[in-house]
């Protein structure tokens, strides 16, 4: 009989093994329960197509009538204006018909359209290179440490051989010291070191000056301070005393895009305004030194890491900016009890606090994936792949597999949140990206490992650094976490970027 850890690390590492899910013959099909990803484009739920729509439709008809509607009223107030200057116009009379006509238009643009959410510039935190910790060098420390016996040492040492991770990934050395126990000190310390780094950096580069800020959102999973981590940063840059602060805990992985949601709706209330996001996660205070193997893992694959955001929605702003936000899709399961309890923070028997992954967490993360990139299409496809999905739906209506469309030709840049390299393998095949298209992703679990809400960024960093990017290509990050929830975000990237002077993918003797 094979032991519980002996199944566990079989289903959560070997993923994506199983490949013979079966469909019943009534046109709603039962999934079997699998613990991998499931193929989430053998089936298309029109109910998550129809969702697309329908934000597609809210927003773009708003877009399409006002400016029918402005142009009426514009051509009936030249009307009247050249009916009661009876054609006898001075040139100080055409002036002012322009000047009126200029600002009717400016009132328009700046505040009767929707808002547009720049980025400006983006950091991400290089942690300083004694923090550096191979895989050997984690199982030695691990065992150094006391806090394992020889089974759990093992389990550890097999995740981390299947897992994509490099040897120059970053850890706190302090969670392996025999004595380590978890404390606010040491976790404010890492929080510190990291949001402060990499906010040093970003103001460094865009050179923006804090009392300018408007809005803070900082998101950290595990630790959730008294004062908060966003007071930390107000505190720290002396932001100014009616600034909209927020600080955003317990989203797992997703909570970045989740952010950044929350700011580009903060900033279309807010004129002419910066916002300042900030996604974290603090290894200190998320280390687990208990023996429970599903509580084990997110040691093996969680790292060091954050990102700062800079984004705007001043129109000003746009020749600096390096891209523009298009759509935000946020997809959340936490109505089924399984997707809610897939990722849990709990204490194990010995009252030791870690994070549980349940062994259905893939499949369950895999349906999410698969609803939201339903959802998503109808936003971001070209009309000539839109028009194959209905022509293949309307004439084939007795097919379980309709026409996919190919998102390749949506998207130029793939951000896939960098989990393990199982996870990275079956979501390229399920979307047949080709290894161009995941190499950000997979160098960034090399490097850096999972640093969670932040790994988008990383990879985003990547493809800065090798010169990937060109104006108007759209970007896709993919992020998932907790809850279970999956969150899609679109950018346009507005101009040619080069690697900036300060990229985590290069060395620099000056790390913070």
């Amino acid at each position: 009989m094979p032991t519980k850890m002996e199944n566990f690390s079989t289903n959560i590492i070997n993923i994506g093994v199983q490949k013979d899910g079966s469909y019943s013959d009534s046109p709603n099909f039962s999934v079997k329960v699998q613990r991998g990803l499931p193929n989430f484009l053998t089936s298309v739920n029109l109910q998550y197509v129809k969702l697309g729509y329908h934000i597609l439709i809210s927003h773009g008809l708003y877009i399409v009538i006002a400016p029918f509607l402005a142009l009426i009223g514009f051509a009936q107030l030249g009307k009247l204006v050249w009916d009661d200057f009876d054609l006898h116009l001075d040139f100080s009379s055409v002036l002012l018909i322009l000047g009126l006509l200029c600002l009717i238009a400016y009132i328009y643009v700046d505040f009767l359209l929707p808002r547009p959410t720049y980025l400006v510039d983006f950091a991400c935190y290089s942690p300083p290179k004694e923090l550096k910790v191979s895989k050997q060098d984690f199982i030695n420390l691990a065992r150094k440490s006391g806090k394992y016996d020889e089974k759990t040492i093992e389990f550890q040492a097999k995740a981390l051989k299947h897992s994509g991770i490099g040897d120059e990934t970053y850890l706190p050395k302090t969670i392996f010291q025999p004595g380590f126990e978890k404390s606010l000190k040491e976790s404010r310390e890492e929080a510190s070191m990291v949001i402060f780094g990499v906010v040093d950096n970003l103001l460094a580069s865009s050179k923006i000056n804090p009392k300018d800020i408007s809005i803070l959102i900082v998101n950290c999973s595990a630790l959730n301070t008294t004062p908060s981590l966003s007071a930390m940063v107000i505190n720290r840059y002396k932001l100014k005393n009616n600034v909209q602060s927020f600080n955003l805990g317990g989203m797992g992985c997703g909570a970045g895009t989740v952010a950044i949601d929350l700011a580009r709706d903060l900033l279309r209330n807010y004129g002419r305004s910066y916002a300042l996001v900030v996604s974290t996660e603090i290894i200190c205070h998320s280390w687990y030194t208990g023996k429970d193997v599903d509580m084990l893992l997110p040691n093996c694959f969680l790292r060091m890491g954050g990102a700062a955001m800079l984004l705007t929605n001043r129109r000003i702003d746009r020749w600096r900016a390096k891209y523009e936000l298009k759509q935000i899709v946020r997809t959340h399961k936490g109505t089924d009890n399984r997707s809610f309890k897939s990722v849990y923070l709990k204490e194990d028997s010995e009252g030791k606090l870690g994070f549980s992954v349940s062994k259905d967490v893939l499949e369950l993360g895999g349906q999410a994936v698969k609803t939201n990139i339903t959802t998503l299409g109808p936003l971001v496809l070209p009309f000539s792949e839109q028009l194959k999905f209905f022509a293949t739906l309307l004439l084939n209506n007795n097919s379980s597999t309709p026409y996919i469309p190919n998102y390749k030709k949506a998207f130029n840049h793939f951000c896939i949140l960098a989990m393990n390299k199982r996870v990275l393998d079956e979501f390229g095949n399920n979307l047949e990206l080709t290894n161009e298209h995941m190499e950000a992703s997979r160098k960034t679990l090399e490097k850096f490992g999972n640093t969670s809400c932040s790994s988008v960024w990383y990879e985003l960093a990547y493809l800065e650094a090798n010169n990937k990017i060109k104006r108007g290509d759209r970007i896709w990050q993919i992020t998932f976490g907790s809850g279970i929830k999956c969150n899609s975000a679109v950018w346009r990237a507005l101009r040619d970027t080069a690697c900036p002077k300060k990229s985590p993918w290069f060395e620099y003797e000056d790390s913070i």
